[in-house]
């Protein structure tokens, strides 16, 4: 069975990470090619590349797949409003859902503790753009702006991680956060810009108070911004065609797309982007309240730091005496017109979506409809304001692509990703319909980037490399003997495994409870209030639905199937699954508390096994 292959390919490659561990080359963003000895899997047929037809909510199956693409997760109720409504009129309303806000909810967080706590900041730490992360992920009608919002984070990365700014001042990442949703569905040229301003982007990549040239002292600008913005943000290394693949030159190599002294000519723009009130060399006695609302707002331009120069780079010169703000806007208008962006973003947000080895027919219709601005869904609405980079038609585009229908995917060996470590938590919380208002309450969720956890934290990167790349090759895997690229195995090894599947049974087996007397000391320390009954009923799940099915181990296997692998799910895998739990003591099921026991066995097994670790 070609989806057995795959998973196959999958599940050797996490063994063989287990055994050995994760193995990378150094963060250089550069896509690590695959051993040139190994043939390319034959391709599918090439399907119409014509809109697909109203069949995305045309059943269960088909709904809960979509919703897996497109949210942090389909909850049961979702599934049964949607089933036989219109995909194109629910990402319609998606685009309109009012905004969730992260700022404000960071900012409850900081004011909960108490100015005893002893705690510089007076607050619950960086973990405050943690939970309302978690909230809005689990709890948000906004589900597709917030998923948006997490891809363009991997893409565009700031890091709590390392204290400073970001670690001391939650608010930091908070505003952060608020950009990315506010122009999740805007133009990317925009993002871009408002990304420059932010104190987060500045400060983690070292721009913050970046001062022109001194002749005298040798000082130049801080090239660290001018450089990850093309690397990593907008164009790659290397030419890329618009349908992704490499643009050669006559001896067929791969042409750079800059060199350093675009790196140099780009980092005078950067020059001038300042508040003095982020200083924290000063002291901070007195000036906490200024600090915080510096870090919730746009950066000044101080044109008397600004760069005076010519600013060359890309075969483009911005005028000597060009104020910062005018820099800025011209340096990322003439960035934008770069035939790169369009395949560069498109293919990686497909990544994150759905697939991390889309085809160059698939990459080609998404920077399209990047690079046109506009996008025609299956109703024949248009969406997208026609300027290049609008992020409604890229989201359209990729969510409605013909590679997406699921005959075509489910048969094509190469179709899939490997699910994002904080995705499959949030898919449980959402499809057991767990509480999440209060995450504070889970000691579980505080730091997950450690490998002995999940390998990943929301907004807590170790490197501006995010963590994982998005041409990361495993080396040995039988996934790079295919060809195939699979960023999220560079965070799988034998650390990591256990560590997801220990925080998932966690959850499953409704432990929080049991760790009550735990949270108590954490929150003493912090000086905020204790509520008991918060603590034992959150990240508790809800197995209602499942418990009647818990004494017919093929039904509820079943049931869960279609819950959490929208019914895709190998006859080999059913199989073993229900004998395993057949062999779980029918006298042990009298009761709910056995009855939910076998239930989290059965959640536990499923959302650990390779059928649902890769999606299809």
């Amino acid at each position: 069975m070609s989806k057995s292959r795959l998973q196959l390919v999958i599940l050797v490659a996490l063994l063989i990470s287990a055994c050995g561990g994760g193995s990378s080359d150094s963060d250089t963003g550069s896509v690590t090619p695959p051993p040139s000895a190994a043939p390319a899997p034959t391709p599918p047929p090439v399907p119409d590349p014509s809109p697909t037809p109203e069949g995305k909510f045309a059943n269960a199956a088909s709904t809960s797949r979509f919703l897996t693409m497109a949210t942090f997760g389909p909850r049961s109720s979702d599934v049964e409003t949607l089933l036989n409504t219109s995909a194109s009129d629910w990402i319609l309303e998606q685009f309109e859902k009012p905004v969730s806000p992260y700022l404000s909810q960071v900012q409850e967080y900081y004011d909960m503790a108490s100015p005893n706590s002893g705690m510089i900041a007076d607050a619950f730490d960086q973990g405050a753009t943690t939970w309302v992360f978690y909230r809005n992920a689990v709890h948000g009608e906004d589900q597709l702006r917030q998923r948006m919002a997490f891809a363009l984070s991997q893409i565009m990365v700031v890091s709590n991680g390392s204290g400073g700014l970001l670690g001391i001042f939650p608010q930091t990442v908070g505003y952060y956060q608020d950009v990315l949703a506010e122009h999740a569905f805007g133009n990317y040229q925009d993002l871009l810009q408002a990304i420059t301003y932010t104190p987060a982007m500045a400060e983690y990549l070292t721009y913050l108070g970046n001062e022109k040239a001194d002749e005298t002292t040798g000082s130049v600008p801080d090239e660290n911004y001018a450089r990850e913005i093309l690397q990593l943000f907008t164009l790659g290394l290397v030419e890329l065609n618009i349908d992704g693949t490499l643009v050669l030159d006559a001896n067929g190599n791969a042409i750079e797309v800059y060199d350093n002294t675009d790196i140099t000519g780009l980092a005078r723009v950067f020059t001038g982007l300042d508040d003095p009130r982020l200083d924290l060399e000063q002291s901070l006695v007195g000036r906490l309240a200024q600090i915080r609302e510096a870090t919730s707002k746009p950066l000044n331009m101080n044109n008397a730091r600004h760069s005076a120069k010519e600013k060359t780079f890309l075969d483009y010169t911005i005028a000597a005496n060009t104020d910062g703000e005018t820099s800025i806007r011209l340096a990322l208008e003439h960035i934008m017109s770069h035939p790169n962006v369009g395949p560069f973003v498109a293919k990686q947000l497909i990544q994150r979506f759905v697939t991390s080895n889309p085809r160059p027919e698939y990459v080609e219709r998404v920077a399209t409809a990047f690079n046109q601005g506009r996008f025609t869904l299956p109703n024949g609405t248009e969406v997208g304001d026609g300027r290049k980079g609008d992020l409604k038609a890229t989201i359209s585009a990729i969510l409605f692509d013909p590679d997406t229908e699921q005959d075509s995917a489910l048969s094509d060996d190469t179709f899939g990703k490997v699910r994002e470590p904080v995705l499959r938590l949030t898919h449980f919380m959402r499809a057991f319909e767990t509480d999440m208002t209060t995450p504070e309450y889970v000691s579980a969720l505080y730091d997950t980037s450690s490998l002995s956890v999940l390998g990943q934290h929301p907004y807590r990167s170790p490197s501006v490399f995010n963590f994982y790349r998005p041409g990361y090759v495993a080396p040995g895997t039988l996934s790079a003997e295919a060809g195939l690229v699979a960023p999220e195995l560079q965070i799988v090894n034998a650390s990591s495994i256990p560590g997801y599947i220990n925080l998932l049974s966690f959850g499953a087996f409704q432990s929080q409870a049991e760790n009550l007397e735990q949270m108590r000391p954490v929150f003493v320390r912090f000086g905020a209030s204790f509520d008991a009954d918060r603590a034992r009923s959150t990240f508790v799940p809800d197995y209602s639905e499942a418990l009647p099915l818990a004494s017919d181990s093929a039904a509820l296997v079943d049931y869960l199937d279609e819950l959490l692998l929208y019914s895709s799910m190998t006859e080999s895998t059913r199989q073993g699954l229900i004998a395993t739990l057949d062999e779980y003591p029918r006298s042990a099921l009298q009761d709910s508390e056995g009855q939910a026991n076998l239930v989290a066995y059965a959640v536990t097994m499923i959302m650990s096994s390779p059928d649902y670790l890769i999606q299809r």
